[in-house]
């Protein structure tokens, strides 16, 4: 039983087991996008954690106990399992897998991220319902995948599993292992105007830092809309940003930014235009519209997730 495949291993027909993100930046590595490198511990990594460690009834019988109408229910079920599945043992066998992976990166420091396993049309409705940490170390990186894996049973993981009749349905979680950018600007890319649904028309997002600023909805980016048969960029707006996400030793931490930083625009026109391409690229190798997540680091735009925009 395969338990680790590397992105290079990976394509987008590998959803069933590496998840949708864990698909995506497989599929992308392959087809020559810059990728920070990784490797996907798969969903049978994580069926195999619940049998070893004989859980599978307490699973069942939190399914029973849970009522969907009552919230306190979920939170309090939800508190038990994933209490359950963190002060489990990490089997011994897989651990020493994950790290001999992890020493293959080279990397000081990984992003490691959940990635589910639902079917393809609930995928993108699991988008941030799952956990993400950053910055992770070697000696910390399988109790970070264990609180992934745990992640699948949070009060809202739960809600929206039981609200839409899945959870008697196989849902796994895989966990993305990635390479941790120390990106200076990071940001969204939508490849089509999400508002107005001009297919003409793209949006870019960006902000100091990390990304995860703007994934919690925390700053206002600068946004740029761009013009995709010209490249011309038709409206540059500026977010004043005070403050950004940036790495803290091993872990994250806020920062104050001075006035100047604040007020100037995070990219260049020449940058805007360089990373268009990429994403008109993607939206190009995937037939569909797409919300890009990219991060720039000395000078250099990486891709970090890919996924359909749902809302069109």
């Amino acid at each position: 039983m395969e338990i680790i495949k590397s992105f290079k291993q990976l394509s987008k027909k590998d959803t069933n087991i590496a998840g949708g993100k864990g698909a995506s930046l497989g599929e992308m590595t392959q087809k020559g996008f810059l990728v920070p490198p990784g490797f996907v511990v798969l969903a049978n990594a994580f069926e195999k954690f619940i049998k070893e460690t004989d859980i599978e009834p307490e699973l069942e019988a939190m399914w029973d106990r849970i009522n969907i109408e009552d919230m306190e229910s979920i939170e309090e079920n939800s508190e038990i399992i994933r209490d359950v599945i963190l002060q489990k043992e990490f089997p011994k066998d897989l651990g020493k897998e994950i790290i001999k992976e992890f020493d293959k990166l080279g990397a000081k420091h990984v992003a490691v991220r959940s990635s589910a396993t639902a079917e393809d049309s609930e995928i993108d409705a699991w988008a941030g319902q799952l956990e993400s940490y950053l910055y992770i170390t070697k000696e910390n990186v399988l109790e970070n995948i264990q609180k992934c894996w745990a992640s699948l049973y949070t009060p809202r993981a739960l809600f929206y599993r039981v609200e839409r009749k899945l959870h008697r349905e196989q849902v796994s979680v895989a966990v993305v292992v990635q390479k941790m950018v120390n990106s200076e600007i990071a940001g969204v890319c939508f490849t089509v105007h999400p508002v107005t649904k001009d297919y003409d028309q793209m949006i870019i997002e960006a902000c100091h830092g990390l990304g995860e600023a703007l994934v919690q909805g925390s700053i206002t980016p600068d946004t740029y809309i761009i013009e995709k048969s010209t490249l011309e960029i038709l409206d540059i707006n500026i977010g004043e940003q005070s403050k950004q996400i940036i790495r803290d030793n091993d872990g994250v931490k806020e920062e104050s930014l001075t006035k100047a930083l604040a007020e100037k625009q995070k990219l260049s026109g020449k940058q805007v235009k360089e990373l268009a391409k990429i994403c008109i690229r993607i939206g190009e190798h995937y037939k569909k519209p797409q919300d890009i997540e990219w991060a720039l680091e000395k000078g250099e735009f990486y891709i970090v997730q890919s996924r359909p925009i749902t809302t069109l």
